[in-house]
């Protein structure tokens, strides 16, 4: 069943300028910039004043549900220009003493579980990561980038066919944004 017209509006918050030039959305705020490119071909992305309106007309199931999608796409960019993201990770080194530092653009780990090859994951164009003691902090201001990054650091400690609940070395998120975990 085709929706006639499916709009979503939203609304952006005091202190960010939205602006719309050919399907990409430039965001600034007090924290910086941030753009992205929305080329959904049935869907429609429009600006008035301060509210920037998603259209859809005959729309589908997943026409619907890429206005959703897109509706969280914009709110998260609002968010990290108003706001910004934070990632913590916890480092855990039981067994052998492994160090953690940022090079560039990656975190390299030195001798963990002893081995003498270091694991690098990759830090996204954006995202600043400070280590402070046993300690990581990722930040940005694009949530995928940062959310990215920090997944990153912990896969680069992961080891396939070792108990967790024995093995617990590595770097594990802690927190996410708005998220704490348990």
């Amino acid at each position: 069943m085709k929706i006639k017209e499916l709009k979503k509006e939203i609304e952006t918050p005091e202190g960010v300028e939205v602006k719309l030039a050919d399907k990409t959305l430039f965001v600034k705020g007090p924290r910086g910039e941030n753009s992205r490119r929305f080329q959904y071909p049935r869907l429609e992305l429009l600006q008035r004043d301060n509210k920037i309106f998603l259209l859809g007309r005959n729309a589908t199931k997943k026409d619907k549900t890429m206005i959703g999608t897109y509706s969280a796409h914009i709110k998260n960019l609002l968010a990290g220009v108003k706001n910004g993201f934070d990632y913590k990770l916890k480092v855990c080194s039981g067994h052998f003493p492994m160090t953690v530092a940022v090079e560039r653009n990656k975190v390299v780990i030195s001798n963990f579980m002893g081995e003498k090859v270091p694991r690098n994951a990759k830090i996204f164009p954006g995202v600043d990561v400070k280590v402070e003691g046993d300690t990581i902090t990722v930040s940005g201001l694009d949530r995928e980038r940062v959310g990215q990054t920090a997944a990153n650091i912990e896969l680069a400690t992961r080891r396939p066919g070792f108990d967790k609940r024995i093995f617990q070395d590595g770097c594990y998120i802690i927190s996410k944004a708005d998220k704490e975990i348990k």
